[in-house]
């Protein structure tokens, strides 16, 4: 019997007022998987990920993590299953109060229950696996936008995730600095991590993900490898081509 996926998404719908911004949207991911989400702004890509990990609720449908339905009747669960899905958000989301090493470790004293010095330890692990031991007695305020935004990487790896969903993780950077992000995740996608990305990095898609999702109106409308959405085909797919075409010309990394 196969083993089931890391994680299964079925059929899940969200609305806000009237408006749906999920409709009936189903995938899977298998562990080390790297597959990205594209899509016009509105498409419904930020809350996917966000209702994969529960920041927002699903009006309907339901997530299954290793095989096993995601059905959180209490908050120690909620928290529980949060700690598997590390979330990485356009906007850092760091405290401006706290080092880049204290806002590593914060979660690991708080939430794992780590001594100091394990968290310590661990906190330095990770920051230096995304370049930054250098930096690690600096404040955010110390930091340029891609340091920033490996600092948060960095705090969710300390975590020990399944899954890592990283939401626009280059859109808040200037150009100069979208490269030492995008080094970092394709480190981690060679390392075996298994990631989800909304981006419109066309390139950084081409070259490592396995899968590529196209979003429009809350719906996966189309999807494959980019080998097959990237390149020149006809009639089905001649929207999802003309899309990333534009996407292309406006976010070169080259």
């Amino acid at each position: 019997m196969p083993d089931p996926s890391l994680l299964c998404v079925q059929t899940i719908s969200k609305k806000f007022g009237k408006d749906i911004i999920l409709d009936q949207v189903s995938m899977e991911m298998n562990k080390g998987d790297l597959k990205v989400l594209i899509g016009p702004s509105g498409g419904g890509k930020s809350t996917l990920l966000q209702c994969i990990n529960l920041l927002i609720f699903p009006d309907q449908g339901h997530i299954e993590l290793n095989g096993q339905r995601i059905s959180p009747r209490r908050t120690r669960d909620l928290l529980a299953y949060r700690q598997q899905i590390g979330m990485i958000f356009q906007d850092f989301n760091l405290f401006d109060h706290l080092t880049a090493l204290d806002n590593v470790r914060i979660a690991l004293r708080k939430v794992k229950k780590l001594s100091k010095i394990q968290a310590t330890f661990r906190a330095e692990q990770e920051l230096e696996r995304v370049g930054l031991s250098g930096q690690a007695r600096l404040y955010p305020a110390e930091l340029s936008g891609g340091q920033k935004q490996r600092v948060s990487i960095a705090r969710a790896l300390a975590m020990d995730p399944l899954l890592l969903l990283l939401d626009e993780p280059t859109s808040a950077l200037d150009p100069e600095l979208i490269g030492e992000v995008l080094s970092v995740i394709r480190d981690l996608s060679q390392s075996g991590m298994t990631m989800l990305m909304a981006t419109h990095q066309m390139g950084f898609a081409r070259a490592l993900a396995q899968e590529i999702l196209f979003m429009e109106k809350g719906r996966i409308v189309e999807h494959g490898s980019p080998g097959l959405l990237l390149s020149p085909v006809s009639n089905g797919q001649s929207r999802t081509l003309d899309f990333c075409t534009k996407l292309s010309e406006l976010y070169d990394e080259n």
